[in-house]
């Protein structure tokens, strides 16, 4: 895939192929990486069919997020080095950042394999975001961004990018800890809901194998392919309450556990 200028709507083609590189935008010139790959938009359907069992939905999204995840890291940094091959010396070229790969939970797990078969000395570092069914916001659960340890390239895992109010607020996170370059990847999005995400961060770059016209009134991608956590794990989502409560206890065992590491720290040594 290449980059490609988004564009205001056109009326719907009679060909059969569908040109998922146009996308819907303001007066902004705002650039994302579209597959059209036959081989990717093929993986895609299957992915899409409504039967597929977790297991083989699993398999082809590992399959895709390889695919569009080899595209995302083509304009990472690399530097000389110089080698020993069994025959002479040779120069070559390794990756010179340092880069992390930030699944969104729970749908974001099931594109890490694949990843860190591209980049296995890549760190993993996980947000938990959940959108509240009512108003679509999103809620953070759980963050687990070192600190210290920023990267340099941050790549967000999220299967779908449906309002955007998700990954908007996870891109939000990161750079508030100080990330550097920021690669999405993703296979499905709206085409309201990736424009929304490049108005708000014009200088993330995304890769996506496809677009949807259709947002629905309760924020799904029509047709799309449904909860893609669900179809992962073959388990729903909890309901608010649960996904309340859950927070707010993690938040207490986060605030509890700073309490008692603070205190450690402050503590003077025990003389021997």
């Amino acid at each position: 895939p290449r980059p490609h200028q988004l564009t205001p709507p056109t009326a719907q083609p009679t060909s059969a192929v569908y040109p998922h590189n146009r996308m819907a935008t303001s007066s902004q010139d705002i650039e994302a990486a579209v597959s059209n790959h036959p081989v990717m938009l093929h993986k895609l359907t299957l992915m899409r069919q409504e039967g597929v069992a977790p297991r083989d939905f699993r398999r082809l999204l590992k399959e895709v997020t390889y695919y569009i995840g080899y595209e995302a890291t083509k304009n990472l940094t690399i530097e000389k080095v110089e080698i020993e091959t069994p025959v002479a010396p040779c120069s070559g070229f390794k990756l010179a950042e340092n880069v992390a790969i930030i699944p969104i939970l729970r749908a974001g797990l099931g594109m890490v394999d694949p990843m860190l078969e591209l980049l296995p000395n890549a760190a993993v570092h996980h947000i938990g975001m959940y959108r509240n069914k009512a108003s679509l916001l999103p809620v953070q659960y759980y963050n687990r961004l070192p600190k210290g340890q920023v990267s340099e390239v941050s790549i967000v895992l999220d299967p779908m990018i449906a309002t955007a109010a998700t990954i908007k607020a996870t891109v939000s996170v990161l750079k508030r800890w100080g990330t550097g370059k920021i690669i999405v990847v993703c296979c499905l999005a709206s085409r309201s809901g990736l424009t929304a995400l490049l108005e708000a961060h014009p200088d993330v770059t995304v890769h996506v194998a496809a677009i949807d016209e259709v947002l629905s009134d309760d924020g799904m991608i029509v047709p799309g392919l449904g909860d893609a956590g669900d179809r992962q794990f073959l388990t729903p989502e909890l309901d608010e309450v649960e996904m309340t409560a859950n927070a707010e206890i993690t938040r207490k065992r986060t605030l509890s556990a700073s309490s008692e590491m603070e205190a450690l720290a402050q503590s003077p040594a025990k003389k021997k």
